[in-house]
């Protein structure tokens, strides 16, 4: 077997791997930490881990370790958390501190976030990242008796490069010796194409626990191992499941007079709100399938008081498909999707390309089966077109047969990319593009080609070159998260009125350095002292070529600086 991949999602992971024998990928079913369907949950689908982890107080658990036979100690020696099933089962009924249901919404842009706390331990969202992958790891090598080495992880269409570098930095810990990134729609799409024998234009939505994600994949695959796999177009928004449980927790208790507290110091009131969230993605879920749902919440005794701060019936609330229609109207759900969709249209456009050369629109992710969702795209390619395909384990497939395979790829520059500059008065920031969205590479070395002179900020000759590169995304205004603080209190992250602003991400901050100048540049010479220029190569590292005017020396050559989304 080759060809490791790991569908790393908001919500649920997925582990599989290439079956060299059968030709074909496979979903790892961990046993101990995977999802098993009761019967009720029409929506767990099996082999896949719920992306939960609960971790365990340092002193309990090794004063637990110390009674075991010797046996079990070498074998749960180093153990530090619950992840999965196993995590959602020790919090029925009632949510502790030391869980947390989700990581990967904050781990690109506030990876120091805490998240979760076990005694006097508080746990960020790099730490509950670097633990759920170590659990993981761990019952993969239990599994199959193999280490993974070499690994291909999906990411979100709109994911900032800081969120691969820190899954990158992660997995090396855990000894992986390579790591390669796919999108997430992109994967689905190879996993539905591959083995077609014909060339497929293909448009993949992918709306899950975190995010939305839309992509237009050309697919020439000439078996299930080669081909070519062409990225046209893609657009994402950071808006899934997760969201919509907020916002129907929003709705029951604006109904009841519940005040909703950012930061509560009441911790009882934390647990009060969870079991909230909880309810809410039942609902959520029931009324998929039938009209009519009751959002019922009976609280534990020693939270039964707070019954009493909610008007009328605080135990119960009338929830319809209907109720939630309503719902996703109103924060805009249909119309951000509608967006997404004409961003797609007009970077077919500029192909020369339309609705009609789509061949399938593939919906994977379980919030496709929100009512309303496949209504968007049925407006636009017809009913014959929309058509779902392993909603849950596409992305997984197709990032284990891109793992194994030979399948070439093409694609483009999502973000915008920029360097942090001053106006000559050393005061006003501006940010011009080097690399723009949209940008298709490998390019020319000389891309975008400038000339300098060093700032000499402190009014002292320079004798170092820097430049910060910054990539710009979108701020949809649509990220509402939950988590603990340092406290052990719930609080809100993020909320509606972004507004579609920039948000400006510094890469290379620590390290802007791009050469020594030899001698230093003085402050009153005003003349170009530098010429540099940008490239982009295949793996998608922005590349420098810096060159010294005044000696006539390169201070870099092609060198890569940082990696691009």
């Amino acid at each position: 077997m080759s060809g490791w991949a790991i569908d790393l999602g908001t919500t649920n992971t997925g582990v599989a791997i290439w079956d060299d024998v059968a030709g074909r990928p496979r979903l790892l079913e961990l046993t101990d930490i995977c999802r098993v369907p009761d019967g009720e949950d029409q929506l767990e689908a099996p082999r896949l881990v719920p992306s939960a982890t609960h971790v365990l107080p340092g002193d309990d658990f090794w004063t637990k370790v110390g009674r075991w036979p010797l046996m079990s100690r070498n074998f749960f020696m180093g153990q530090q958390a619950h992840i999965g099933r196993q995590a959602l089962e020790m919090n029925k009924g009632r949510i502790t501190p030391n869980f947390t249901l989700m990581f990967k919404p904050y781990l690109g842009l506030d990876p120091l976030r805490i998240l979760a706390r076990a005694g006097k331990e508080r746990f960020t969202a790099r730490d509950i990242c670097r633990i759920f992958l170590r659990e993981l790891f761990a019952n993969v090598k239990r599994t199959t008796g193999k280490r993974i080495r070499d690994l291909v992880v999906t990411t979100p269409v709109e994911a900032f490069e800081s969120y691969r570098a820190e899954i990158t930095e992660i997995t090396r810990k855990l000894g992986v010796k390579r790591i390669r990134f796919v999108d997430e729609p992109v994967a689905a799409a190879i996993g539905y194409g591959i083995g077609a024998g014909r060339q497929r234009l293909v448009l993949v939505v992918d709306f899950g626990g975190g995010t939305l994600d839309l992509a237009l994949v050309r697919i020439d695959a000439r078996n299930m191992e080669s081909g070519q796999c062409d990225v046209l177009a893609k657009e994402g928004r950071n808006v899934g499941g997760n969201d919509i449980d907020d916002w129907i927790v929003e709705a029951f208790c604006t109904e009841h007079g519940y005040p909703l507290h950012a930061n509560s110091e009441d911790e009882q009131h934390n647990f009060w709100y969870n079991m909230l969230l909880a309810e809410a993605r039942r609902v959520k879920e029931a009324v998929f399938f039938s009209p009519q749902e009751t959002f019922l919440i009976t609280p534990p005794d020693d939270l039964r008081n707070f019954e009493a701060r909610l008007r009328g019936d605080a135990s119960a609330m009338d929830f319809s498909r209907e109720k939630l229609i309503e719902i996703l109207e109103g924060k805009d759900l249909y119309m951000t999707m509608r967006s997404c969709l004409e961003g797609i249209r007009q970077q077919m456009n500029d192909q020369g390309l339309g609705f009609d050369d789509v061949s399938d629109v593939l919906m994977v992710g379980g919030s496709t089966l929100l009512p309303g969702v496949y209504d968007v795209f049925e407006e636009g390619f017809g009913r014959d077109r929309v058509r779902a395909w392993q909603p849950f384990e596409a992305v997984a497939y197709g990032a284990s047969a891109f793992s194994a395979g030979s399948l070439s790829q093409s694609d483009f520059i999502v973000h915008d990319y920029s360097l942090r500059t001053y106006r000559n008065d050393g005061q006003e920031v501006e940010y011009p593009i080097v690399v723009p969205r949209g940008t298709r590479f490998p390019t020319k070395p000389n891309l975008w080609k400038r000339q300098f002179v060093p700032t000499c900020a402190l009014g002292m000759p320079e004798d170092q070159f820097r430049l910060v590169i910054c990539e710009i995304g979108r701020d949809d205004g649509q990220d509402r998260r939950f988590g603990f603080d340092a406290d052990g209190r719930v609080h809100k992250i993020g909320g509606k009125g972004g507004g579609g602003k920039q948000l400006i991400v510094p890469l290379n901050e620590s390290n802007p350095t791009l050469g020594k100048l030899e001698p230093p540049h003085s402050p009153s010479d005003r003349r170009p002292r530098l010429e540099i220029s940008f490239g982009v190569n295949a793996d998608r590292w922005l590349s420098a070529t810096v060159q010294d005017l005044y000696t006539k020396k390169y201070l870099m050559k092609e060198e890569a600086v940082v990696r691009l989304l």
